[in-house]
């Protein structure tokens, strides 16, 4: 259960803290180099990322903590450790705004009801209607249409829209097209204001997730690094927020912020215990998204799932013959594993693993850039290895026909490399110097993304 704090931010190079004022709660001390500390370990951590946030190393958290298996993946929710801590100057608050399990739409979701929940208030969401993907869509539906995309729950994307413009309570709809306060041409309309949202709060989860977010910068040039103790939900939420004035953000992170409004809508998030990743989670075994036989083109090594910042969940993989170009191919894109298809619309397929029709739980392969022609329909059962539709470049952006694939887990974007690095027939995926860029290896065999058609970035599934 998160606590009150009074947030310190110190300029870098300076030793003099600026204090904000906020509810107060002792700051963390600075720490003997290695200090064992006390932590409880939180749905979704792992090693690596821990080792990140206390600035310490994996090696060192498993000596603290023999009992830990070595193979270990995911930690189990709750389990007290001890970790070796490196003291960092910065740190932020560890006021925790949101649990993980409420702000991804994963199984907490599957119940919620956005329409009917909008049309329960009488703010001015409720009558607000636009164009988004392609459709005529309302309120309620353009939230829907962003949460399942980006797999942010709709409660956290209302929560939101009601902290920052009374979407659900004031009757008056903003003055503006810019409603969440994003200056971009780009990024006029609610819809499109969604997404950029749904980009930063994903970006922040999932970097402190993959431990790649370390630090804040503030418009004033402040720095400030998230609490080790925090939650992935939280920083998201932070990230979000750091743009705005000091005493905006203080505000909008603490108790009487966006957390307040969250519970006035739902309730205490912290009241449910669901725990949405579970200890040592394994990825099924999956076959490449081809026949058998055929040797496609390894063109996208990890990066965005969907959107443009993380989580890097996704692949890309093309027929040979087809990169450099939007040229149609008789070739299919196949089912990694047996399951069933619970989304099928343009570009997209989703297909579920755990076979009950809803890529909110279980495992779930996101395919895109399915073309329309031959696509496989919603509720069809599919074996490992079955036609799902043709590599094209329908949905999105793409240069080149390929099928793009990506994994969630109970809504949570896995990302590519990592812990539960993508494994296509023992080929693990591997980052690279930047998104797109990365590696497949097998054993001693390595190949390395290109976007181009040579021998070296071919991999032959069925081997």
């Amino acid at each position: 259960m998160p606590v009150n704090q009074e947030i310190i931010i110190v300029e870098e190079g300076s030793s003099i803290p600026l204090k904000v004022t906020s509810t107060t709660l002792a700051t963390r001390p600075a720490y003997n180099p290695g200090e064992l500390v006390d932590y409880l370990a939180q749905t979704g951590d792992t090693l690596p990322s821990l080792a990140v946030h206390f600035n310490t190393t994996e090696g060192e958290i498993r000596a603290a903590n023999p009992n830990i298996p070595d193979d270990a993946t995911t930690m189990p929710p709750g389990m007290p450790m001890k970790i070796p801590i490196y003291y960092l100057p910065l740190w932020g608050t560890s006021y925790q705004i949101l649990p993980d399990n409420i702000f991804i739409n994963g199984p907490l979701s599957t119940k919620f009801n956005t329409s009917e929940f909008v049309a329960l208030y009488p703010g001015w969401l409720k009558d607000y209607r636009a164009y988004a993907g392609s459709l005529s869509r309302s309120g309620a539906e353009i939230v829907d249409l962003v949460a399942i995309n980006f797999s942010i729950s709709p409660q956290t994307l209302l929560a939101l829209l009601e902290f920052q413009t009374g979407a659900l309570t004031d009757t008056q709809a903003p003055a503006t097209e810019y409603i969440l306060g994003y200056e971009d041409i780009a990024h006029v309309g609610l819809y499109l204001q969604l997404v950029w949202a749904a980009n930063i709060l994903n970006n922040g989860y999932y970097g402190w997730r993959s431990g790649h977010i370390k630090t804040f910068e503030h418009p004033d040039g402040k720095l400030e690094r998230p609490d080790p103790w925090q939650n992935a939900a939280t920083v998201a939420i932070q990230a979000y927020f750091k743009d705005k004035p000091v005493s905006e953000y203080t505000q909008a992170i603490g108790p009487d912020g966006f957390a307040k409004t969250f519970t006035d809508l739902f309730g205490n998030p912290w009241e449910v215990k669901d725990q949405h990743i579970p200890v040592s989670l394994q990825q099924p075994v999956l076959l490449f998204p081809f026949r058998a036989g055929e040797s496609w083109t390894f063109t996208g090594g990890p990066h965005s799932g969907w959107g443009t910042l993380e989580p890097y969940a996704g692949i890309d993989l093309a027929p040979p013959a087809n990169v450099g170009g939007c040229i149609p191919t008789d070739l299919w894109a196949t089912a990694l594993a047996d399951g069933i298809i619970s989304r099928s619309e343009t570009g997209i397929v989703i297909l579920d693993l755990d076979g009950d029709g809803d890529e909110r739980t279980g495992w779930n392969i996101f395919y895109l850039h399915v073309a329309t022609d031959g696509r496989v329909g919603v509720g069809t059962h599919v074996k490992a290895g079955a036609p799902i539709g043709h590599p094209s470049c329908e949905g999105g952006r793409a240069t080149g026909t390929h099928i793009h694939i990506a994994r969630k887990y109970n809504g949570e974007w896995i990302p590519a490399d990592g812990t539960l690095a993508f494994n296509l027939e023992g080929w693990v995926a591997h980052d690279g110097l930047k998104p797109y860029l990365g590696t497949l290896t097998r054993g001693s065999q390595t190949v390395t993304a290109c976007d181009c058609s040579n021998i070296a970035s071919r991999v032959t599934a069925g081997q």
